[in-house]
C-alpha cells in the first residue's frame, strides 16, 4: 500500500524561507554542482569571520579543514552579534525549573553572564586548548558555561547528569580534563538529583582535575574540598564584563562529545568551529523555518548531541529563543509538556519518536486538555518513526496543520542530514524524505555498489560536509576503521535505508537491527511499525534471536496501551497480525510483554541489550547510557523464569 502523501500547506509555504518543490530542487542542485561555493556562500551569509578562509574546503581523506585559516569564534555569533543589534532585547533563553521556578534571559543579559563566567576562567588560567567537563543539570547556566568555553577556546564536553561516577570519571580521564564544572544537583520526578558527590567520587582517581566549579541549584549540603571546589556565585561576585572572544581557527576544536560503543569504551566524537557553526545555523532555519518571533522547543538534554546543537549552538546562532525545561515530561502530571506548550506559545517543537510513543500510550486526554493552537511546525530526532506515531502525532498535537520534519542525522554529522524542508517537501509518515543541500547520501551493499531504488541497503554519505566528525578524540586509527573503511571513499553510517522511487530516504534502523529469518533480510523497525498499528501496542522493539533452523527467530518485546489484556490471547493476535501485516516469514517466534523497555537517557531502544538477553541472558556491554538498570533486570528475570 502506497504511504500517504501531505504536502505542504498554502499559507505555511507562501511565508516559507524555501517555497516550493522546485525551489529546493534549485538549491539542491547548486550544491551538488558546486559544494565549495555553495557553502562558501552559506557561511558568509550565516557566519561572522575575524579574518576570511583561504580555501572552502582542504579534504585530505579522511580528514577534512573546512574555511582553512579562517578565524571565528562560536561564543560571538551565539551572542555578542546579537546582542549589539535589535535582538539585544529578544529572550535568547526561556527556562523552567521543574520545581516551576522560571527565567527569561536576554541576548544582553545571556552575553553579560557569559563574559563573566568566561572571565572567571580566563583569571584562573584557563586558555585555548584547554579541557573542561560539564556535568549539570539542565539550568541556563550549562549553556553559559559551555558559551564561557567556547569563548576562551577551552574544549568542553558535556556529560549527562544522569551518568554515574564511574562514567564521568571514564570521559575525565579520556578528554584529560583540568576543570569540572558542576552542580549540588538539579530536579526530576519532584527528587533531588546530587551531582557532587558523584563527581567527588570520580575525581579520586582523575589527579589531573586541578579544580571544580559548583553551581548552586537545590541548596542541599555537600562537602566542599578546600583549595579545590569553589562555588559559581563567589566567583562571579568578584568577576569582570570585559572578556572578548578569542579570534579562533575555523578548525579550533570546539567540543568532544562521548557516545557508547559496543565495546565498554566510549568514543569521544570531536568536532570544530566554523564548519559546525555553519551548518547548524544553516540547517536550524532550512528545517524549521525559523521565524522572528517564535518560540523554539528542543525537548532533548543538552548532554546530547540533540542538545548541543539544536538546543545550545544552533537556536541562538540564528537568533532564536529557544526554551529549556529542567525535569521529567510526565511530573507532576503526564499533561506536564502540554502544559509548558500552552504557557509559553511554543511555536515549534522537537522531541524524538519514544517520548511520542510513550505520550500516546498515556492517552490523548492530556493534550486534549491544553491549547496548543501556538503550534505551527512539529519535528522527530533519534530513531526513525514508525507511521502510526507519526500519524497521532500530527492528528493529536498538530491538529492536521502542522508539518513535522522528520529528521535523520547523528553524534558523527553534527546536524540534521535528511530532512523535509518543510515548505517545499510533500511529507510520507516515516520517511525522513530527501538530503538537504551539500548532503549526498547514497544505499549500498556489502561490496559498496549502489542497490537500486526500493532496495534495502547500508546508508552512505559520498561527500564531507561543513559539521562532519573531524576524529575520534586521541584515536585517529579507530576513525578511519569505523567509519571510512567499510565503503571506499565515503563514510559509513552505520544505519540500513532504504530509497523509494521518489527519492524519499526510509532510515530502517542501525545495521545490527537487521535479522536474517530463513533468507529474508527484516529490518526489525519494519516489523516494529507492523505492531504499533495494533490498537493494544503502545511500543515495541524487536530483535533477532538465534535458531538452528532460521537462522534467525523474531523476538518481540512489547508494552501495552492501558487496558485489562490477556497476554495469552494477545500474545497469538499479534502473531497473525504480523503475519498478516508484512508476511508469513516474519510471524514472531515470541512475544514478550514488559511495562518498559530499556532505553538510553536520550530516550533510544538499547535493543544490543535485548539481543544479548535473548542470545545469554546475560549483559556484558556498556550500560553507562541506560536509563533504568532495572528494567534489564527484570527483562532478565522473565527470561530465567522461561
Amino acid at each position: 500500500m502506497s504511504p500517504s502523501v501531505y504536502p505542504p500547506g498554502e499559507e505555511f509555504a507562501r511565508k516559507a524561507h524555501v517555497q516550493g518543490l522546485e525551489a529546493y530542487r534549485e538549491l539542491y542542485s547548486r550544491a551538488e554542482r558546486d559544494p565549495e561555493g555553495f557553502w562558501g556562500e552559506v557561511a558568509a551569509r550565516e557566519v561572522h569571520w575575524f579574518e576570511p578562509w583561504s580555501r572552502v574546503l582542504d579534504w585530505n581523506p579522511p580528514f577534512a579543514r573546512w574555511f582553512a585559516d579562517a578565524k571565528t569564534n562560536v561564543s560571538y555569533n551565539c551572542l555578542d552579534r546579537h546582542a549589539a543589534s535589535h535582538r539585544k532585547n529578544q529572550a535568547a533563553i526561556l527556562w523552567e525549573g521543574e520545581p516551576g521556578d522560571q527565567r527569561a534571559l536576554t541576548y544582553q543579559e545571556l552575553h553579560r553572564l557569559v563574559v563573566r563566567f568566561a572571565w572567571v576562567l580566563k583569571s584562573r588560567g584557563y586558555r585555548a586548548g584547554d579541557r573542561a567537563i560539564i556535568y549539570m543539570p539542565m539550568v541556563p547556566e550549562l549553556p553559559i558555561a559551555m558559551l564561557a568555553c567556547a569563548r576562551l577556546g577551552i574544549i568542553h564536553s558535556v556529560v549527562f547528569g544522569g551518568f554515574s561516577a564511574e562514567a564521568l570519571k571514564a570521559r575525565i580521564q579520556d578528554l584529560g580534563a583540568a576543570l569540572v564544572i558542576t552542580a549540588d544537583g538539579g530536579f526530576r520526578r519532584g527528587k533531588q538529583v546530587r551531582l557532587k558527590p558523584a563527581v567527588d567520587e570520580a575525581l579520586q582517581d582523575c589527579p589531573g582535575v586541578r579544580e571544580t566549579i559548583v553551581y548552586r541549584r537545590t541548596g542541599s549540603e555537600i562537602p566542599m574540598q578546600s583549595g579545590r571546589d569553589f562555588w559559581w556565585h563567589d566567583l562571579d561576585a568578584a568577576a569582570s564584563e570585559d572578556c572578548p572572544a578569542e579570534h579562533l581557527d575555523s578548525e579550533h576544536p570546539l567540543y568532544v562529545l562521548y557516545t557508547s560503543g559496543t565495546t565498554g569504551k566510549p568514543k569521544g566524537i570531536l568536532h570544530t568551529t566554523g564548519g559546525y557553526l555553519t551548518h547548524i545555523t544553516a540547517t536550524m532555519k532550512w528545517v524549521f523555518d525559523l521565524r522572528q518571533e517564535d518560540t523554539y522547543w528542543c525537548s532533548a538534554d543538552i548532554g546530547w548531541v540533540t542538545g548541543h546543537s539544536y538546543v545550545v549552538y544552533g537556536p541562538l546562532s540564528a537568533g532564536a529563543t529557544t526554551l529549556m525545561y529542567e525535569g521529567a515530561p510526565d511530573f507532576p502530571r503526564f499533561d506536564r509538556w502540554w502544559r509548558i506548550i500552552e504557557k509559553y506559545r511554543v511555536n515549534i517543537f522537537y522531541t524524538s519518536p519514544t517520548a511520542i510513543r510513550a505520550l500516546i500510550r498515556q492517552g490523548e486526554q492530556w493534550p486534549d486538555a491544553h491549547d496548543l493552537s501556538s503550534l505551527r511546525l512539529l519535528g522527530s530526532v533519534g530513531e526513525p518513526i514508525n507511521p502510526a506515531a507519526w500519524e497521532w502525532y500530527y492528528r493529536v498535537i498538530g491538529k492536521q496543520r502542522c508539518p513535522i520534519v522528520d529528521t535523520w542525522w547523528q553524534t558523527e554529522t553534527g546536524g540534521i542530514l535528511i530532512a523535509p524542508m518543510p515548505g517545499a517537501v510533500p511529507l510520507k509518515p516515516g520517511s525522513a524524505t530527501l538530503p538537504l543541500p551539500g548532503a549526498v547520501p547514497g544505499i549500498v551493499d556489502l561490496h559498496g555498489q549502489p542497490v537500486g531504488d526500493n532496495r534495502e541497503g547500508f546508508l552512505i554519505l559520498r561527500q564531507p560536509w561543513p559539521g562532519m566528525i573531524r576524529n575520534i578524540w586521541g584515536d585517529p586509527e579507530r576513525y578511519k576503521e569505523q567509519y571510512w573503511s567499510r565503503v571506499p571513499g565515503a563514510y559509513f553510517t552505520g544505519d540500513a535505508a532504504r530509497r523509494d522511487s521518489d527519492g524519499y530516504y526510509w532510515i530502517l534502523g542501525r545495521v545490527d537491527d537487521v535479522m536474517n529469518v530463513s533468507g529474508h533480510r527484516l529490518s526489525t523497525m519494519e516489523v516494529e511499525s507492523a505492531l504499533v498499528r495494533h490498537p493494544a501496542v503502545a511500543e515495541a522493539a524487536v530483535v533477532g534471536k538465534p535458531h538452528e533452523i532460521t537462522g534467525q527467530a523474531v523476538c518481540c518485546f512489547v508494552t501495552l496501551k492501558r487496558g485489562d489484556w490477556n497476554h495469552d490471547q494477545l500474545g497469538e493476535e499479534l502473531r497473525q497480525w504480523v503475519s498478516r501485516e508484512i508476511g508469513a516469514f516474519a510471524r514472531p517466534e515470541e512475544i514478550r510483554f514488559s511495562d518498559a523497555l530499556p532505553k538510553t537517557r536520550s530516550g533510544k531502544i538499547m535493543r544490543r541489550l535485548l539481543r544479548e538477553i535473548v542470545t545469554s541472558n546475560s549483559v556484558t556491554g556498556d550500560v553507562t547510557t541506560l536509563e533504568d538498570l532495572s528494567v534489564v533486570a527484570r527483562l532478565a528475570a522473565q527470561q530465567d523464569e522461561e
